[in-house]
């Protein structure tokens, strides 16, 4: 455990400032739930508790730019007075523009385990996961031996998605975590990417299954607004007659399936919570 500090000089500026406020502010109210009811899954209810810190869980697809929100963030906390707790959880990074309170990189050597165990990139990092996992208690006593003087616990998650998303060792991260304290999980998404609208349906098929899955309030964060405007997503998700008329032009397999998938997902842009 050590204390966290942003890089110097460092500001991020793939979050606009509305963005940051929402997450910061909105993302769960002072009873511990999220800003509106309509965006929690199903169930949730049962999972939710009340005081604080706040936790937020930042996952998302390699180079959406998970560690970079995650920073912004951080900055912005202490730029309010806000007092942040920052815990690592991606083995393999090798530089941050933050420095956590603790790292999954001091206790499990991504590259021992991959010689250890004879294990390729993904292997190890799932398995430094699942061995860090075992001694997740020991993190819980540090942050409540100081959750009175906390606001937020950020943290951050390993680049390959699943590693952390479908993996055992991250629904007994996730579920510990939000046992203890009110926590929302933020899905980091590349906005320039999602241009296409196949794979602007991908990530939102994502997004469904993992917000199912946790079952906790969560967030779609469209990430990189300075390189490109996110109003085009967002009007996706509200709009089902827009999102079907950019897929018309898909005659790939993939382009018939997101638009079949198209209708049956406008239900779930009802409940979902969004922002870029």
């Amino acid at each position: 455990e050590r204390t966290a500090k942003v890089r110097n000089g460092a500001r991020p500026r793939f979050l606009s400032p509305r963005t940051i406020d929402y997450v910061m502010s909105s993302s769960i109210d002072e009873a511990g739930t999220s800003g509106s009811s309509e965006s929690v899954a199903p169930g949730v209810s049962q999972w939710i508790r009340k005081g604080k810190p706040q936790v937020v869980l930042v996952v998302g697809m390699a180079g959406s730019g998970k560690s970079t929100v995650l920073e912004r963030l951080v900055l912005s906390a202490t730029e309010q007075g806000k007092k942040s707790y920052v815990v690592n959880l991606d083995p393999a990074v090798l530089t941050l523009g933050y420095s956590p309170n603790i790292d999954i990189r001091d206790t499990v050597k991504y590259k021992e385990v991959m010689k250890q165990y004879t294990l390729g990139p993904n292997g190890a990092i799932l398995t430094s996961l699942n061995l860090f996992a075992t001694r997740f208690d020991q993190v819980l006593g540090f942050i409540e031996k100081r959750a009175e003087e906390l606001d937020y616990v950020f943290v951050d998650t390993p680049g390959q998605i699943e590693a952390f998303t479908w993996s055992a060792s991250g629904q007994i991260i996730a579920e510990t975590l939000m046992n203890t304290f009110p926590t929302t999980m933020l899905y980091v998404v590349d906005t320039p990417r999602c241009q296409q609208p196949v794979t602007f349906m991908s990530n939102m098929m994502y997004a469904c299954s993992i917000m199912y899955k946790f079952q906790m309030p969560f967030i779609v964060v469209f990430n990189k607004a300075d390189v490109c405007d996110t109003d085009f997503a967002q009007d996706w998700m509200k709009d089902f007659d827009a999102l079907q008329g950019a897929l018309e032009s898909e005659t790939s397999y993939s382009g018939n399936l997101a638009y079949s998938m198209s209708l049956v997902l406008d239900e779930f842009y009802s409940q979902l919570e969004n922002i870029g």
